[in-house]
């Protein structure tokens, strides 16, 4: 009896080291798939491939540096696990991006999209900008594939209005990014004259509304209590696709669709790309 009560003290510090280790392996596991699903339209799109050495170098920089604020924001929302402090949403915004990093590699690797005899300039540019969706997508991933927590849960259903606002803005990214960088935006924007663009524009915030308050979708956001109708759509919807219209924009600048055109031809295309970005903000609590 005294020999297998020595065993058994002797075994039982080592059980919590393996389980935090399979439970890191697992995450990782997760961060990866979720890069994957969340960056693979953009790994297959060919503009992409691209933009990523063709884009002036500071604009590719910006949008990595404003990477690091998002995820950091992201995971104080919606991340893969509780934090007990900034530093901890900084340090899961790294593993992110390198987790999104080794998957792009990988998976451009793999289409032959990189090779080792391309200039160091293009590798990196399309490692880069595949890594932006991928550590968005990498960030989210215990929310996405693995069994959602209490303590998440919570956390989601208690989100102040400028996290909503925030998540609503990643929504919009997400679906902008995949659409953004092909010529069909701007051949679009072309095609439809102001008074299509001007149904459109109505439609976006029609949906919006809709998506967030009236369909009622399993993990949407709920009505707060005693608040009318035209206090949520001004608040909510209407702020919401302003900030939609600011990320197009943005988007449109960075993958230099705006170079050489004039106003009116931006404000067609902001107000095309913002469809697809309005479907995303007004749904960024199922996707997300």
């Amino acid at each position: 009896m005294t020999v297998d009560t020595g065993r058994a003290e002797a075994t039982l510090p080592d059980r919590p080291v393996y389980e935090d280790n399979r439970s890191f392996l697992v995450g990782l596991a997760r961060a990866f798939a979720g890069a994957l699903i969340f960056s693979l339209p953009m790994l297959m799109t060919m503009e992409m491939w691209w933009i990523g050495f063709t884009m002036a170098s500071w604009r590719l920089v910006l949008l990595l540096v404003l990477l690091i604020p998002l995820l950091v924001g992201l995971s104080v929302v919606s991340g893969f696990k509780s934090t007990a402090s900034l530093r901890d949403d900084i340090a899961d915004a790294f593993v992110a991006i390198a987790v999104a990093v080794v998957m792009s590699v990988v998976i451009l690797g793999i289409f032959k999209v990189l090779s080792v005899d391309m200039p160091a300039r293009e590798v990196i540019g399309k490692i880069a900008l595949q890594s932006f969706p991928a550590a968005i997508g990498a960030m989210l991933a215990r929310d996405q594939l693995g069994e959602k927590s209490s303590e998440s849960m919570q956390r989601q259903t208690a989100m102040s209005y400028p996290q909503e606002l925030f998540l609503m803005g990643v929504g919009a990214l997400f679906l902008g990014l995949n659409v953004a960088p092909t010529e069909e935006m701007v051949l679009l924007s072309y095609m439809m004259d102001p008074w299509r663009e001007i149904a459109l524009l109505l439609l976006s915030l029609v949906l919006m509304h809709a998506f967030v308050y009236a369909v009622e979708f399993p993990g949407g956001a709920k009505p707060p209590g005693g608040v009318g109708f035209w206090s949520l759509f001004l608040r909510f919807t209407v702020v919401g696709y302003v900030i939609v219209l600011a990320i197009c924009l943005y988007l449109l600048w960075t993958f230099g669709r705006t170079d050489g055109t004039g106003l009116a031809e931006i404000i067609s295309a902001t107000v095309v790309l913002g469809f697809p970005c309005a479907i995303g903000a007004a749904a960024a609590r199922l996707i997300l």
